[in-house]
């Protein structure tokens, strides 16, 4: 497997060299990732795109997660980071279609490592159904959605539990839909800080996009 290497930055955010992606969590560089939301409007409600972790990652198997994300590589540019949606997801989408909500530096640190990321967040406005979902098996184990409002309430803890809908695979790869109750001990767990952020955010973006629109 190549190595891969990361631009690594001070607390200001400045570049100051680059590491190995085990240096920097090892060491708990500052380094840049690529975040992207799925988030679609159905029967009047928002909801928002979830992955399902695979079991074979490292970190947080079996956990909900951000819809597609990634590190961004020394060599690339947050353009780049488009390619972790199609590699995750298998739908293409264009850098000129997603929506920022700024870069939000967070840490989480574990056992494992020290996870200190810049992270690039965008929101993208999908009109796509679950069949169009074909995910990385060896990254990805399923897609699943939740209204945005509920996921909202689930992380507050106003919420102990929340109905999701989606699919995971079965052992020939076809696609298992279910829908199931989750709490919060279901999601990663990132900072409530990040997850403050970009709640905040899709709904500022959602609310924008509703002005323009009227």
């Amino acid at each position: 497997m190549e190595t891969e290497i990361l631009t690594i930055f001070n607390e200001h955010q400045k570049p100051i060299g680059t590491a190995t992606r085990e240096e920097v969590h090892r060491l708990g560089h500052w380094h840049e990732t690529f975040h992207c939301w799925f988030v679609a409007r159905e029967n009047g409600q928002d909801m928002l795109y979830l992955q399902l972790r695979s079991p074979m990652k490292k970190d947080y198997p079996n956990l909900l997660d951000i819809t597609a994300a990634g590190h961004l590589l020394t060599t690339e540019s947050v353009e780049d980071g488009v390619r972790e949606i199609q590699e995750e997801t298998g739908i293409a989408v264009a850098f000129e279609d997603l929506h920022s909500l700024g870069i939000i530096p967070y840490s989480m640190r574990n056992s494992d490592m020290i996870d200190n990321e810049l992270a690039h967040v965008y929101v993208y406005h999908t009109e796509h159904k679950m069949n169009d979902f074909h995910v990385q098996p060896e990254e990805v184990a399923g897609i699943y959605k939740v209204a945005l409002q509920d996921f909202s309430k689930v992380w507050s803890s106003e919420l102990e539990n929340i109905p999701c809908l989606g699919f995971t695979h079965s052992e020939y790869g076809e696609q298992l839909f279910n829908e199931k109750m989750i709490s919060k001990s279901d999601l990663v767990p990132h900072p409530d800080s990040y997850y403050e952020a970009v709640i905040r955010g899709i709904y500022e973006n959602l609310l924008k996009g509703r002005e323009i629109c009227h």
